[in-house]
């Protein structure tokens, strides 16, 4: 309780306005907010949500994730998800911890030290929730509390990031940790697929092409790509369109139709037809609803 404690009293003084907040220490931000929010699209990079206070939901596909204080989120490759605050007050905001994991470290220390159980080899999907443990809330309160003596970050972030991460990679649900840290597994082929799909989401592709990216066959790629993503490739693709639409509107305030066409729909009808499948409401209405949101924050 007392790390928790800290951790909560850090991220307050060093995030204490509404947003996400760099901080000095490399790799690491923090969010604070202190009235539940809309639901918004965001990539999910290789990454650790450690929340301090309140709680928040992503959705991947269909699947919901909620984290709070108990429950963090790790997520391994870049995915397309949409988040929502869903338990803040300004008596009490929804505080987290957001660090980059580090590929290279996971990787050095996945050499060092072996799992403790055989656990399966079963490719899991890319994000995760776990139980927090006092040492992982430890380790976290002495991070952000590095952000108290900044002549100290430079010598002592590294090692206490370094903890970090063995907590997670030795902790009881650590799959999805021991396959970040690999390689030469199957999840980085997936990456890679994923990589080239949001940096082409616009052009038109073909599986086979996807498939020849990740080194797979056509039928061992599409289903390590759905363990994974939870969405067939041509799905995840569509996701990231509707997502780069929407920022467009509400961000650029451009029209539906330039925003469709803008992401790779050749047909307005069907933009709309997606957008609306996937958000609930048509794009200028769900557009204007969002705007009015940012407004009212």
């Amino acid at each position: 309780m007392r790390s928790l404690e800290t951790l909560v009293d850090a991220i307050n003084r060093h995030a204490p306005a509404d947003g996400l907040h760099r901080t000095s220490i490399p790799g690491l931000q923090l969010a604070h907010s202190s009235k539940p929010t809309t639901p918004m699209p965001v990539i999910y990079e290789p990454t650790l949500c450690l929340v301090a206070q309140g709680r928040k939901q992503v959705m991947l596909a269909r699947t919901a994730y909620e984290y709070d204080a108990a429950t963090f989120l790790v997520a391994s490759v870049g995915l397309p998800v949409v988040g929502s605050i869903i338990e803040a007050s300004q008596a009490a905001p929804y505080l987290c911890l957001v660090l980059d994991l580090d590929v290279n470290v996971l990787s050095e220390l996945a050499l060092r030290y072996a799992p403790r159980n055989n656990g399966s080899a079963r490719l899991q999907t890319g994000i995760a929730l776990s139980g927090v443990t006092p040492e992982l809330l430890n380790t976290a309160a002495r991070l952000v509390s590095l952000l108290d003596a900044p002549d100290d970050i430079e010598a002592l972030s590294p090692l206490v990031i370094r903890e970090m991460l063995y907590r997670l990679l030795t902790g009881k649900d650590n799959g999805i940790i021991r396959q970040l840290a690999k390689s030469d597994n199957r999840l980085n082929q997936i990456a890679r697929a994923i990589a080239w799909l949001r940096s082409h989401y616009a052009e038109p592709c073909r599986i086979e092409e996807i498939a020849d990216i990740a080194g797979m066959s056509r039928s061992c790629f599409h289903t390590h790509f759905k363990a994974v993503t939870s969405m067939s490739p041509l799905e995840f693709r569509d996701e990231l369109r509707l997502h780069e639409a929407r920022r467009l509107m509400v961000a650029e305030a451009i029209d539906a139709s330039s925003a469709g066409y803008r992401v790779g729909y050749e047909s307005p009808s069907q933009f709309s037809r997606h957008y609306t499948r996937m958000f609930g409401v048509p794009p200028a209405t769900d557009a204007k609803r969002l705007r009015d949101a940012i407004k009212d924050q």
